[in-house]
């Protein structure tokens, strides 16, 4: 097998391309048991994600995981799944558009597009056709506010594999996080205060729940920051909401195995509110920018039943930013940052905007 992949046909006369490459998690091809099972399969094998020893967790992933999860997870699937597909892909595609009509607006002339770690557009994938498109500089932007080895961590690590195969390298940069940004902070203070103008502000025994994708507490003994930036985020959010302490809590969701998990719990949490008086809650996600699984199953649906059913009266989940004009302007703010030094503008004219970057620029509206 050769060292490195065949490189493209070289074209005199073409100019180097910028791209920006939006990557998100991932998500199966379907709500069915046999996509679920290739995709956890692609998913639980990355030993960032899964920190066990290789032999023991292949058994385990195997000769159990594989064969019980994926039919118990379609079945979760299949109960948020849009018609264009996925929440998380149709989501992060919007998104996409949205971004390259701004960026146009302004004046940078890049390549906008979309990946996913796990499942497909894959990484690979993409990069291999904007190297064949001529790029030779490309921005990927992980898609997790706050940075974490299992997350943002992977996707440095497939892009990097990527260019080992590569004789011909392009430029590349990443994104570490935007935890504490000023216009992602924003945009997630005016979801909430938005959600407050239809339901009204939080009464004297109504809670926010602040709710973070969890990690195994030994994650944050090992050095990994998530954990900090998430309490930041949380922290910068009650802040710009002037929320007292006892009216809000950052809690963890999505605990998975026996070992401790960062703390406190999202779903206990839930449970001891309803139980002890507290009569509304609102819930929030700010580590997840486009609704997903998570958010729409666990936290929209799950979460209400355990606090309903704890004896709490009203429940609320706060959509994820979405297609949320604030978040794409921030997204943009971003992604500009990043491109510094890198030749990208030229003089627009409104007039000849092609009309992908004007349909983007619709969905703007619409938000």
């Amino acid at each position: 097998m050769p060292r490195f992949t065949s490189e493209p046909s070289y074209r005199h006369g073409t100019a180097p391309a910028t791209a920006v490459v939006l990557v998100n998690l991932g998500t199966p091809e379907a709500p069915t048991a046999p996509a679920l099972r290739r995709y956890l399969k692609e998913f639980l094998s990355d030993p960032r994600v899964v920190e066990i020893p290789k032999p023991v967790w292949w058994l385990i992933l195997n000769g159990i995981i594989l064969n019980i999860r994926p039919k118990k997870s379609a079945a979760k699937y299949a109960s948020v799944w849009m018609e264009e597909g996925s929440p998380l892909r149709v989501h992060t595609e919007r998104q996409t558009k949205m971004l390259k009509g701004f960026l146009g607006e302004r004046g940078h002339r890049v390549t906008v597009t979309s990946a996913m770690r796990y499942g497909q557009p894959s990484i690979r994938g993409v990069l291999d056709q904007l190297k064949a498109d001529g790029a030779s500089r490309i921005l990927l932007v992980p898609m997790y506010p706050q940075y974490a080895a299992s997350t943002t961590a992977t996707v440095v690590d497939e892009a990097c594999k990527w260019l080992l195969r590569q004789r011909n390298q392009p430029e590349m940069r990443f994104v570490r996080n935007f935890h504490d940004r000023e216009g992602y902070l924003a945009a997630l203070e005016q979801s909430v205060r938005k959600h407050w103008q239809t339901h009204g502000g939080l009464g004297e025994k109504d809670r926010l729940l602040i709710s973070f994708h969890g990690l195994p507490k030994r994650s944050l003994e090992l050095g990994d920051p998530y954990f900090c930036e998430c309490q930041k985020t949380g922290r910068l959010l009650a802040e710009r909401l002037n929320l007292l302490p006892d009216q809000f809590r950052i809690c963890f969701q999505s605990r998975f195995g026996k070992a401790e998990w960062l703390q406190p719990y999202t779903a206990p949490t839930l449970h001891e509110w309803g139980q002890h008086g507290v009569r509304r809650v609102d819930v929030i996600c700010p580590g997840f920018v486009a609704d997903c699984l998570e958010t729409l199953e666990e936290i929209a649906q799950e979460g209400r039943d355990d606090f309903l059913g704890a004896g709490g009266k009203e429940y609320h989940y706060i959509p994820a930013l979405n297609e949320n004009n604030d978040w794409l302007l921030a997204l943009t703010d971003l992604v500009e940052s990043h491109l510094a030094g890198w030749p990208t503008t030229i003089p627009v004219d409104p007039k000849a905007l092609d009309l992908s970057a004007r349909e983007a620029l619709k969905w703007g509206a619409r938000t």
